[in-house]
This record gives C-alpha cells, sequence and structure tokens, in this order.
C-alpha cells in the first residue's frame, strides 16, 4: 500500500516538474538570451530518476 502511494506521488510530481517545464519555456528561451540558464531538465531528470527506481522494484 505505501509502495503504491510512493509511486502515485512520483508519477504526480514527475508530471507536475514536466508540467511546469512546458509553462517556463518561454522564459527560459527569454533568459537564454541574456546568458541564463534555467535548471528545469535537473528538476524533470531527478524526478524521472526516483520515479523509474520506485517503479523498478
Amino acid at each position: 500500500m505505501i509502495e503504491s502511494a510512493t509511486r502515485l506521488t512520483l508519477f504526480t510530481l514527475y508530471q507536475l516538474t514536466v508540467a511546469f517545464g512546458i509553462v517556463m519555456l518561454p522564459v527560459a528561451i527569454t533568459l537564454q538570451k541574456f546568458g541564463v540558464t534555467v535548471p528545469i531538465r535537473n528538476a524533470i531528470e531527478a524526478t524521472e530518476t526516483a520515479y523509474e527506481n520506485a517503479t523498478q522494484k
């Protein structure tokens, strides 16, 4: 039961992170023109890895 809740929570967090990345894309492109990078990709990869690790058990 706890594993199911953990997987569901991680999946939800992953989906929210992807959605946030999509919403922030125009801002990230604008900031990139000024030499500033936004580490959204790192957050998406971290949540993806956590979800994949949870589903392999």
